[in-house]
């Protein structure tokens, strides 16, 4: 499976280190694909190295203005011309998507995939990793969202909540099979 994962460029600390990187050892030792960013630094680097030490595949979707932050070696690498070209082609290149913890861009293409599944424009699983409870407050408020009638779909035919990578390769996995 092509798993795209969104996710923070930045140096973080182990609490979403650790997470990260053993979801990205099952990854690969599951013989899956990580589509991603492209970036070689901070927490994008850390899953791709898991991913890579495990013996799955990279392929990365980075921009022309970062080119010089991108992997080298990944056994694919493409270049957009901009951020919104950038997460048209994560998501054709992927069979499901992972949102880990992340930034304003994170936060920009999560909702972006969110809003084109509400409205029918894919079908693919997205889980949300919420490591260390980093997202706690984005569920509630996607619940709040439900419960009020902003959702036009139930809230769990959009997103998975995963609180480690255990689960969300889980939901994966079964979601394939079903």
């Amino acid at each position: 499976m092509n798993i795209c994962v969104f996710l923070s460029a930045a140096d973080l600390d182990e609490r979403y280190t650790a997470p990260a990187r053993e979801f990205a050892t099952r990854l690969g030792k599951g013989g899956h694909t990580l589509v991603w960013g492209g970036s070689d630094s901070g927490l994008m680097k850390v899953v791709a190295d898991g991913v890579e030490e495990a013996g799955g595949r990279l392929v990365g979707v980075s921009v022309d203005f970062l080119a010089a932050k991108a992997r080298p070696g990944a056994d694919e690498m493409v270049f957009a011309k901009d951020l919104a070209e950038r997460k048209a082609l994560l998501l054709a290149k992927s069979d499901a998507v992972v949102i880990m913890v992340g930034g304003t861009g994170t936060l920009d293409e999560a909702t972006e995939i969110l809003e084109l599944k509400k409205h029918g424009k894919h079908t693919k699983p997205v889980v949300l990793l919420n490591a260390a409870g980093f997202y706690d407050g984005l569920k509630t408020q996607f619940r709040r969202m439900e419960e009020e009638g902003f959702l036009p779909v139930p809230l769990s035919d959009l997103v998975f909540f995963a609180e480690d990578g255990t689960e969300a390769l889980a939901y994966l996995e079964s979601w394939v099979r079903s």
